[in-house]
């Protein structure tokens, strides 16, 4: 029997590559010779560098610029020629704890990654773009690959919200070319404009500090990026479904670098190859922390169960807590879902005692995955 185990972190408790040893462990304690694939994944988000790492790529630490200019450190994962960048490490909200400043917050350390990873090498990118602090139309990352933005008198401006509100044209004559060389994928898991109240600025900027003032005037500035950034290339991309992620920065690299805006559990299992090691599997087992009404829009749990179905596959699913209305829909994919522990436990100890718990939930499943037992 082989089994693919492909399941993405449980937040607070085990990294994708711990619950998958778990779910082994589980197998085999019942089934001592399956054969078990494991393929960590995650959705372009947190952890998704980690689950890189653990199955296999480098990490590289560089010194970047953080979202308000102050250097900090974060790490990428190299895979070969392919590089996987999370925006968070160099330009995340969490770096920023109670220091929130939406006017003045910068993604140029994000671009700066994507330049070390050029500079190594890189030929295909994946970046994950949540967990943002910023609404600079993704100014700054341009910034740090070339572009130059500039007032009506030809001065060079920082690519800032608050500067970037004197905005009159933008310059890509110096723009590093190899990204629009590359195979550059954005990892997007959201379908909002760039403008409007579905937009950037009205929806996420209040998560970063925005009061409704400066919700407009950052809209206002996102719409002036937008026009120059249309006159300079000839596109125009401000409604393309997920143009408002990350404050914009998905929709500056598909405009100036012809980047590709996809779902982040479709990117991941890409590069990781998992419809290829699905195929002749004769179950897949994935999972993840809580596995509820987000889980059926583009989460792990999801994305590897579709993968699985065109394989012919039966897919297993394991949620540290599982909510009926999602199991049920997840159920008529072809995904049966099971709550990793048997009884009542509190959360404290549930995340404490995830790997044992998972690996005894697989071993509760196992024997049901064979013939006659």
């Amino acid at each position: 029997m082989r089994v693919v185990i492909a399941p993405d972190k449980f937040k607070g408790s085990l990294e994708a590559a711990g619950v998958a040893a778990a779910l082994a462990a589980g197998l085999r304690d019942v089934i001592p010779d399956c054969i078990c694939t494991i393929v960590p994944m995650a959705d372009g988000g947190d952890g998704t560098v980690a689950a890189f790492v653990a199955g296999g790529a480098t990490a590289r630490t560089v010194t970047v610029s953080g979202p308000l200019g102050a250097r900090v450190e974060a790490t990428y994962a190299r895979d070969g020629d392919t590089a996987i960048v999370e925006m968070a490490a160099a330009s995340g909200l969490e770096l920023l704890g109670d220091r929130l400043d939406p006017r003045r917050a910068t993604t140029r350390g994000t671009g700066e990654l994507l330049r070390d990873a050029l500079d190594a090498g890189a030929r295909r990118i994946v970046l994950g773009i949540g967990g943002s602090a910023t609404t600079d139309g993704g100014a700054g990352a341009l910034a740090a690959l070339g572009a130059r933005f500039l007032d009506a008198s030809g001065a060079e401006l920082e690519p800032t919200p608050v500067a970037l509100a004197r905005l009159a044209r933008i310059d890509l004559a110096g723009l590093d070319p190899r990204p629009a060389h590359a195979d550059l994928a954005i990892a997007c898991d959201v379908d909002n404009p760039l403008l409007g109240p579905a937009g950037a600025a009205a929806v996420y900027g209040p998560q970063k500090g925005a009061s409704a003032a400066d919700v407009a005037f950052l809209d206002g500035v996102l719409a002036r990026l937008a026009d120059a950034l249309t006159v300079e290339t000839g596109r125009d991309l401000r409604t393309l479904p997920g143009a408002g992620a990350a404050g914009g920065l998905g929709w500056a690299l598909a405009v100036a670098c012809g980047a590709r805006l996809e779902r982040g559990v479709a990117v991941v299992a890409d590069v990781r190859g998992l419809a290829a090691a699905l195929e002749g599997a004769d179950w897949c087992f994935t999972g993840e922390g809580r596995i509820d009404e987000q889980t059926l829009y583009g989460k792990v749990v999801d994305g590897v169960g579709a993968l699985a179905r065109e394989a012919h596959v039966d897919t297993i699913a394991f949620g540290g807590s599982v909510d009926p209305e999602a199991e049920k829909a997840l159920r008529a994919r072809g995904i049966r879902c099971f709550p990793v522990v048997a009884g009542p436990v509190s959360l404290e100890d549930a995340m404490r005692d995830a790997a044992a718990n998972l690996r005894a939930a697989a071993a509760r499943i196992a024997p049901f995955l064979v013939p006659g037992r």
